[in-house]
């Protein structure tokens, strides 16, 4: 007799799981399973070609001609580098005027590689809040592993020391921000009852020097179901700010002191706006009507800040989106505001200086490329002179950086990365695919100018949050695809930003499911256009990512030759209890609405996958120490798929937080190992031979 595969977790049934037990993160049986599943999986991939390229890789991020990305504190530019001899990194600083020589004078400050052999602790950098003005202590953000909750230690940037009996916090998400050199605001999940059920800070607590953190006096507190509650200085008026993140697109900002909140900025909550020397500029996120005028989402408005608190809405209009005319982001320097926008996926800067009745805008230039982006040198927006840092670069030309400023000077090259792999003989081509529902879709296809009608295709997307996935240089991709002869195409799906809050909206909750739609229709362009056949499509996306990816090997399995879902959400019933899922129900729907679960469950692909179908080979990929999107999405998913007969594969490395690994050596292994995968799946490459 024949015995079935168990298909649980199903639609019918979403609750009845037998795959709890993934979940327990360091769980001795769970371990146990994922140990067997590495295994599996490198007895598979791992031979002289993966170790070959994952050399590659490594070298590649760790060449000493990348760029060291800076930031400017006082007199200084502060960098956080990395290399094959200090792996963890080294937080060092310089002037600028070294900064532009070709070999930088650097002064070490913190030793992350030392300090982690010191302390026996799996330390890995996640940043540096410096007190305004002195910069001469930091709080520094340590994370064991790469996750998002961190040790907040202070250090003196006089004696290179840790503070004796400083201001430090144990392991949690949370942040503070210096108000003055004994003062910190706290906003971290650290103590019974002070985090949301998204994980993150629900109070802002006033932390003095030489005192319990826990036992900081609470200023600001949020409900238990909000995302989280985040404070701040005002430098401009030395009023406090109190953040209330009510979920992923609405916030509630307060203005206030030392003794708590005390005014409510009156603006709609979906609404994105930032202020300066006296102006605050204004973005909708859904159509708003004031003062008999609406304004259409992702109009940009500007007014000054005592009128808004005074009750004005006598706004200024600086931008009006069109159809393929998107704002992508704007922020304040030196009291001009800075404004981005992507018009037909090209990239425009406009400098905006306020005045009475009139804002003068200006175009700011920037060499024309596929990919520019634009952001104050200073860390600290009081302190800035209006200098900026420019980044410009295309899938085949490595990134220049650039210094200019918002007086609209021509930009000077400070430095140019050396390229990571072999571009000669490759294109970069803009194309479009039809949707199912007639919308159009773009995407950037890099490769060979010769076109054989069976190109091995790396695809990737993203489509969620309103980020935009534009085509930077190809780094890893090109040298572990591009540099063999195949050919990457990057997908602007909807659920990103590439054509402002209309896009998103259109691939948001039971707009994702069109979202996946568009991403198949690129697969399926390609194929309409000649330029390969179903089985050369290698697909990869992570996070949101991986959710597409996973919905791509049931929902078309039929347009792929393999699949490789990084980072993955999947489980669409359980992922508002895992985690960080709950800060997401915005984005996606709450599962527990039976009428939001009634779309959720067409795109939980660990519901949805059945046996018997014609499924692509797909490796599942994630890491241990990621604190952000839970770890058993990806080995549930395994786990039922191999279940139901299916060769999935599993990679889960014990460390690497929410990414590809916590230094270049785990995320050449991470990126090698994937590439080894789809480039066998499709039959680009010959798989290992098993042992006999």
């Amino acid at each position: 007799m024949t015995t079935l595969p168990d298909p649980r977790p199903t639609p019918a049934a979403p609750d009845d799981d037998p795959w709890l037990w993934l979940e327990e993160v360091e769980g001795e049986r769970a371990l146990a399973w994922v140990a067997g599943q590495n295994a599996a999986t490198l007895a598979r991939l791992a031979d002289a070609r993966f170790e070959a390229d994952r050399d590659a890789v490594r070298a590649a991020l760790d060449r000493p001609d990348k760029l060291p990305h800076v930031t400017r504190r006082g007199a200084w530019l502060y960098n956080f580098w990395t290399d094959a001899a200090q792996p963890r990194g080294l937080w060092r600083r310089t002037s600028l005027e070294s900064y532009r020589q070709p070999q930088p004078e650097w002064q070490v400050l913190l030793d992350i590689d030392a300090l982690a052999r010191e302390e026996g602790e799996d330390w890995v950098w996640h940043g540096a809040a410096t007190l305004p003005g002195t910069h001469d202590v930091a709080m520094l953000r340590l994370s064991r592993g790469g996750g998002d909750a961190v040790v907040l230690r202070e250090f003196s940037l006089e004696s290179l020391r840790f503070v004796e009996g400083g201001f430090a916090l144990p392991e949690c998400k949370g942040s503070v921000d210096w108000l003055d050199r004994d003062t910190l605001l706290l906003a971290a999940a650290y103590g019974d009852g002070m985090a949301t059920t998204s994980g993150y800070s629900r109070t802002v607590r006033l932390w003095s020097r030489g005192t319990d953190p826990a036992a900081a006096p609470v200023l600001f507190s949020v409900p238990e179901d909000h995302m989280g509650a985040w404070g701040g200085l005002d430098h401009d008026t030395g009023r406090l700010l109190f953040i209330d993140q009510i979920g992923f697109y609405d916030t509630a900002i307060h203005l206030g002191d030392r003794g708590g909140p005390k005014q409510r900025i009156d603006l709609p909550t979906d609404m994105d706006y930032r202020w300066q020397r006296g102006w605050l500029a204004a973005q909708p996120r859904t159509p708003w009507t004031v003062v008999g005028t609406t304004h259409a989402p992702d109009t940009l408005l500007g007014i000054g800040l005592d009128a808004i608190l005074s009750g004005s809405r006598d706004f200024t209009t600086l931008f009006t989106p069109g159809e393929r005319r998107a704002l992508q982001g704007f922020f304040w320097c030196d009291g001009r505001l800075v404004v981005s926008v992507l018009d037909e996926l090209r990239p425009e800067f406009t400098v905006f200086t306020p005045g009475e009745g009139e804002w003068s805008g200006a175009r700011l230039d920037l060499p024309a490329t596929g990919v520019a982006s634009l952001w104050p040198l200073d860390s600290e927006a009081e302190e800035s002179d209006g200098t900026l840092l420019a980044q410009v670069e295309d899938p085949v030309t490595p990134a220049t950086l650039l210094l200019t400023s918002t007086a609209l000077a021509t930009p000077e090259v400070l430095r140019r990365s050396s390229p990571v792999f072999d571009a000669s003989g490759l294109v970069v081509t803009r194309h479009e695919a039809v949707s199912t529902d007639g919308e159009r879709i773009p995407y950037v296809q890099t490769g060979p100018v010769t076109e054989t009608g069976d190109a091995p295709i790396h695809l990737s997307g993203y489509g969620g949050f309103r980020i935009s996935r534009l085509p930077h240089y190809q780094g890893m991709t090109g040298k572990l695809w591009l540099e063999k002869g195949g050919t990457t195409v990057i997908a602007n799906i909807r659920g990103g930003g590439e054509f402002g809050t209309r896009w998103h909206e259109a691939g948001r909750r039971e707009g994702k499911r069109l979202s996946h739609d568009d991403f198949a229709a690129v697969a399926a362009d390609l194929v309409r256009r000649g330029v390969t056949t179903p089985g050369r499509i290698a697909a990869e996306g992570g996070s949101n990512g991986g959710l597409l990816i996973a919905n791509m090997l049931t929902r078309y399995p039929e347009r792929f030759g393999a699949l490789f879902c990084t980072i993955p959400l999947i489980d669409m019933r359980r992922y508002t209890k895992l985690l960080a899922g709950a800060s997401w129900i915005a984005e996606y729907g709450d599962p527990d609405a039976p009428a939001d679960w009634a779309f959720l469950q067409h795109m939980s692909a660990y519901h949805t996958a059945e046996p018997g179908c014609p499924y692509p080979p797909i490796l599942i990929a994630t890491t241990r120490r990621d604190d952000r999107v839970h770890p058993g999405h990806a080995r549930k998913m395994a786990a039922k798929l191999q279940s139901l007969g299916y060769p999935a594969l599993l990679h889960e490395p014990a460390a690497g937080g929410h990414g590809y690994g916590k230094d270049n050596s785990e995320v050449a292994t991470f990126a090698a190992l994937g590439a080894a995968f789809l480039r066998r799946a499709i039959g680009w490459e010959e798989p290992i031979v098993p042992r006999s």
